[in-house]
């Protein structure tokens, strides 16, 4: 697998820009849901996704750790850890995007 580049990580941050100005536009609630649904999905959304990566990166700092500052390395890197439980606790949105997505459903059935 080639390495990701500074470029392709800027490029996703640029889609998630884009994604929050469109919201921002106001469109259909089905359809802003469907665009968050693969963000938010309980195994491979953005908070696990997220979370396995702060852990990565943790791990990777600790093992080239070098005499010179382990002390406060390893506090850094428990500050790592502790970042990744708590996007790790918001794999649950998932359930959010489910209730809403039944909501407007509901709605639009007694609309409709």
């Amino acid at each position: 697998m080639p390495a990701p580049t500074p470029d392709r990580l800027s490029t996703l941050t640029d889609t998630l820009a884009d994604l929050t100005e469109y919201l921002r536009e106001n469109p259909d609630p089905a359809e802003a849901l469907a665009l968050i649904d693969p963000l938010l999905d309980e195994y491979t959304g953005l908070p696990v996704q997220f979370a396995d990566t702060l852990r990565a990166l943790a791990r990777t700092i600790q093992d080239h750790q070098t005499g010179v500052g382990t002390a406060h390395v390893s506090l850094l890197v428990a500050e790592l850890r502790t970042a990744a439980w708590e996007q790790s606790d918001q794999h649950t949105l998932h359930y959010v995007l489910d209730e809403l997505r039944t909501l407007h459903q509901e709605a639009q059935s007694e609309i409709g």
